[in-house]
């Protein structure tokens, strides 16, 4: 199959002030657009060209192939993870769900906000949901949760191209900015179905 650009699901400019149209320019139109298109490059003419994406994420070996999959599928979640005027406190099942893992949301906003600062050069901070319960963790450079079995619920990019423009080094200032953005429903849709009948293996709810 061929694997597109998903659109984003808002302008370029509705994530400002927080995250920037030139960021979003970069980062969406030319960082993703890259691994999407090397990705369409190393599966044509072999087995992988009519794998979906989730099935090329669980059974590739480490290496180019897998790398791009990881990035297509990590951006295409991040995006969906984000809204123009999001943020603030969840409410409903996902509100539930952060209370019981971490004994608070505030709890919850600083576990996700330390690993992600202080994950070591490029990488992802998700929170997951593994063994039925709610989890904060990190991966490095394309690293995808999928990979072991965990359901993504949301993501923060913590590559530098996803903050240089707006706030060069200062890692800790997008992430404060990252938090007036979060979609909720996104979250609540992610870990509803990951709590459904059927499998998950790493579903995007509402995915492209």
């Amino acid at each position: 199959m061929t694997f597109t650009l998903p659109k984003l699901q808002y302008s370029l400019a509705d994530l400002e002030p927080h995250i920037s149209a030139e960021t979003l320019r970069y980062h969406h139109g030319k960082h993703h657009k890259g691994y999407v298109d090397k990705l369409n490059e190393l599966t044509l003419g072999t087995q992988f060209a009519s794998f979906s994406l989730e099935k090329i994420l669980l059974t590739a070996e480490p290496g180019p192939l897998l790398n791009n999959a990881e990035q297509h599928y990590n951006h295409s979640f991040y995006w969906k993870s984000l809204r123009p005027q999001g943020g603030g406190e969840p409410k409903g099942v996902i509100a539930d769900a952060i209370r019981d893992a971490f004994g608070s949301f505030k709890a919850f906003k600083k576990t996700f906000s330390d690993a992600a600062d202080g994950h070591f050069g490029s990488g992802w901070a998700w929170l997951v949901r593994e063994d039925g319960a709610l989890r904060v963790l990190t991966t490095h450079d394309a690293g995808c949760p999928i990979r072991a079995a965990q359901t993504p619920i949301i993501t923060c990019d913590v590559w530098e191209h996803a903050y240089y423009i707006d706030y060069r080094n200062e890692r800790a200032k997008y992430l404060d900015a990252y938090w007036s953005l979060i979609d909720w429903d996104f979250a609540a849709a992610n870990l509803e179905l990951s709590m459904g009948s059927k499998p998950v293996n790493g579903v995007v709810a509402r995915s492209a």
